[in-house]
């Protein structure tokens, strides 16, 4: 009998869940590695012989080589219809309502940990694990999320949406290290390929990471549909044409597909019209957001609150702001104790007490 009961482990292939499991198989945990087949390279328009990242025939291997090495169970799971319906059909549908999708937060929140908990359950397995920098912490029967150790790589942006029943059964084995640490790790343990591997910053199921690319695959008459829309200024004069609103994302700078003479940002996607709103850095700058879809995380509610952080993007610092439940009680309105820059409906705002998550959801509006 192992010492500290049945994990499970989900583990891409990557350098970070594979330590993860070690780090778990070395500390008594009877370990059983999992890796979940998410999708299909050649039905999301690339080549089956060029795959890469988490989901590729080499990934698949090398985790499992890594169990068989430590001498754990190792199983692999076929979800790429479920994730595909759920994800890439979620993906596409959001550029065509002229938002900006996340869909590694989607995925988090809505498949890979319910997936996981089920196959927990299936093989009584009492927790589960994952490779993230981030760590799980509960008090008041209230389970959150907060920052990890390595601020460069810290990923509790990403798990706003998970739920307390995911959290109370969660452990992030490496939260508490950095990368160097995790680099250095692999390599003591003599695996000095897995110490080199390098990593991967596109959306999984992206071919070359050109959404636009992807979108004309997956909707063959979209371009056809979206042609000849205007750019206008932020005076609404029409100061151009454009192949199609849902190929742009606020804050865009390049491939605008013409010069303007100056610098020229989107700085707002109207769908309706397929008109793309062009403006200067300046006009980027919003003080005020409504979020939607909100999960509170450390608390019952979030409620009314004056010196919060919020993030709207990966990697951010932050800003302070004030929240407060909107009228409709649907959401919450953001109100940024300075101005931020290139805040996109479609993408998360995400809640910070210090380096704890006390919630997030998803952006629907942003105003001056």
């Amino acid at each position: 009998m192992s010492k500290h009961g049945k994990i499970l482990v989900a583990m891409s292939g990557g350098i970070d869940s594979t330590v993860s499991a070690m780090l778990l198989h070395d500390q008594g945990y009877e370990v059983i590695g999992i890796t979940m087949k998410t999708w299909d390279y050649k039905t999301s328009g690339g080549i089956a012989t060029k795959e890469t990242g988490c989901c590729s025939l080499d990934s698949i291997n090398d985790a499992r080589e890594i169990a068989v090495d430590k001498g754990f169970h190792h199983f692999i799971i076929d979800i790429r219809e479920e994730f595909g319906d759920y994800v890439i059909d979620d993906f596409v549908n959001e550029y065509i309502a002229g938002r900006t999708p996340n869909p590694c937060i989607l995925c988090n929140t809505h498949i890979k940990w319910n997936a996981l908990l089920k196959r927990a359950d299936m093989l009584d397995c009492e927790y589960i694990a994952t490779g993230h920098y981030a760590n799980v912490e509960s008090g008041n029967d209230r389970y959150w999320v907060s920052k990890g150790k390595d601020q460069s790589k810290d990923q509790s942006y990403v798990l706003w949406g998970l739920s307390q029943e995911c959290l109370a059964r969660t452990q992030f084995p490496i939260g508490d290290m950095t990368k160097a640490d995790i680099r250095s790790m692999a390599l003591d343990w003599g695996y000095e390929s897995l110490s080199k591997k390098a990593e991967s910053y596109e959306i999984c199921f992206v071919p070359g990471n050109d959404y636009r690319e992807f979108l004309k695959v997956r909707n063959p008459d979209l371009e056809s549909q979206v042609s000849g829309g205007q750019f206008v200024d932020t005076d609404g004069n029409v100061i151009g044409e454009h192949i199609g609103y849902p190929f742009f994302t606020i804050g865009q700078r390049k491939g605008l597909g013409q010069a303007f003479g100056k610098p020229m940002y989107v700085t707002q996607i109207i769908p309706d019209t397929n008109t793309v709103v062009l403006g200067d850095v300046a006009d980027l700058l919003k003080n005020s957001m409504k979020v939607r879809g909100v999960n509170s995380m450390k608390y019952p509610i979030i409620g009314k609150r004056d010196d919060i952080v919020t993030m709207v993007r990966y990697n951010s610092n932050g800003t302070l702001s004030s929240i407060d439940t909107l009228e409709d009680e649907t959401g919450v309105e953001v109100n940024f104790h300075a101005n931020v820059r290139g805040i996109a409906p479609g993408q998360s705002a995400v809640f910070y007490e210090g380096d704890h998550v006390i919630g997030g959801g998803i952006i629907s509006a942003n105003s001056n």
